[in-house]
């Protein structure tokens, strides 16, 4: 028998965007043969990464359902994983029907629906934020007025901070909740309505969590980056090896897990640092999105997609740290809304403080219309990202600092500006 057909199968749940998980997809084949169940059929190098396929709506788990079984019948396969949130609990529910590892569709519906997260944590009492579900802007006024400004209202069943807003003033919250409920139309159907929530104040991170039959180990730390408030729009993040705030999050992002049923595989728990101490934002039974599991593997060694894919397949993953540095990723937006003249990195080396420049990303072209939030999202907004890397938190960004003065960006704005 070859090596290749000794390689377990790994059926993965959605792709995603090559440019933000393609090397989630490059870390599981390395040890997997992938079979895929996506919306589009594979291109690119994605092609080359997978053995088969089949075409489904990765968000519906009776389609997920069905295309898993039919590749079950011309393969053995060994594991389920997603890393599309949407895709949480239809994956969930195929890794059940084929009798293999992973995590409860109950728990992730738990993750899923944020209402169900914040009445879990009140249950098993973890530190989160208030908040009430509600369907009207008239049913969030009563809200606004028990929890008191500033508030936060979100979709109950997005991500990527899809239709979150911070509210200060009672004045303004007609207009955030058009904002809200627009963007609350389009969720995923684990959730239903609109969050009126507690705005947590004080910095943002993440807990990069790996957990095998309940057994929860920290792994790393994230610290974010917000802008374009009042919304939430992630545009840096940090990560270094050994961080001190390690030993303060990890407790509550371990209690988090629980109180939810999360037992398996790589999550990420948002929490904000506030004067009571770290409160959960949310829990996400997955690798966290944008290039956060990049920054842990330059920081610490640690591969987490790689980690999924064994964990999905029932082995145990290796979880010693090579590493011990730090490294820092800038989500790059332009000054303003309009059509994308120019985007390059001069040719010329570029970092400081003992820091380098790992890898300059386009994620848009030039001739493209870049449309910043709030009128554009995830896709609309960013032309690009850059990566670097040094010993120390402090390199890793003057690194960064000094790419992101040497890159070069030009904009025709699309309206006049005054």
């Amino acid at each position: 028998m070859c090596a290749q057909s000794r390689r377990p199968v790994l059926a993965v749940v959605s792709g995603g965007d090559p440019a933000y998980r393609g090397y989630c997809l490059e870390a599981a084949a390395a040890d997997h043969r992938l079979v895929l169940i996506d919306s589009t059929a594979p291109r690119g190098f994605v092609k080359d990464l997978v053995v088969d396929y089949q075409l489904a709506d990765v968000q519906d788990a009776e389609a997920v359902l069905r295309a898993g079984l039919a590749l079950a019948e011309r393969h053995e396969i060994a594991g389920v994983l997603t890393w599309n949130e949407y895709s949480l609990v239809p994956a969930a529910a195929l890794a059940e029907r084929l009798g293999l590892p992973g995590n409860t569709v109950a728990s992730m519906l738990a993750c899923r629906d944020k209402g169900t997260t914040r009445r879990l944590l009140a249950e098993a009492g973890v530190p989160s934020a208030a908040s009430e579900r509600v369907d009207s802007l008239k049913a969030a006024s009563h809200a606004a007025a028990r929890i008191g400004y500033p508030l936060v209202l979100k979709p109950a069943s997005h991500a990527a901070s899809i239709g979150v807003i911070r509210v200060d003033r009672p004045d303004v919250l007609p207009g955030a909740w058009e904002f809200t409920a627009s963007g609350a139309r389009e969720q995923g159907g684990e959730g239903s309505g609109v969050l009126v929530e507690e705005y947590l104040d004080g910095p943002e991170v993440s807990v990069e969590c790996v957990s095998r039959a309940g057994e929860i180990v920290a792994a790393a730390v994230t610290r974010k980056e917000l802008g374009f408030a009042p919304y939430f729009e992630e545009v840096g993040h940090t990560v270094t090896a050994d961080d001190p705030l390690l030993p303060v999050v990890a407790p509550v992002a371990g209690q988090a897990l629980r109180a939810l049923g999360v037992t398996d595989g790589v999550q990420h728990v948002e929490m904000r640092l506030t004067d009571s101490g770290p409160r959960i934002i949310e829990v996400n039974a997955r690798i966290g999105g944008d290039f956060i599991g990049r920054l842990v593997h330059l920081a610490t060694g640690l591969n987490l997609p790689a980690i999924a894919s064994t964990l999905a397949t029932d082995r145990i993953p290796d979880l010693a740290t090579t590493r011990q540095g730090s490294a820092a990723v800038r989500i790059l937006y332009p000054p303003t809304s309009g059509t994308l003249l120019e985007r390059r990195m001069p040719a010329h080396s570029v970092g400081a403080g003992g820091g380098e420049l790992r890898e300059v990303g386009w994620l848009r072209s030039v001739g493209e219309m870049i449309t910043l939030p709030p009128e554009g999202g995830l896709y609309e907004a960013r032309i690009g990202y850059l990566i670097t890397t040094a010993p120390t938190l402090i390199g890793a960004e003057a690194a960064r600092l000094a790419a992101e003065e040497a890159i070069v960006v030009r904009i025709r704005p699309s309206t006049p500006t005054a």
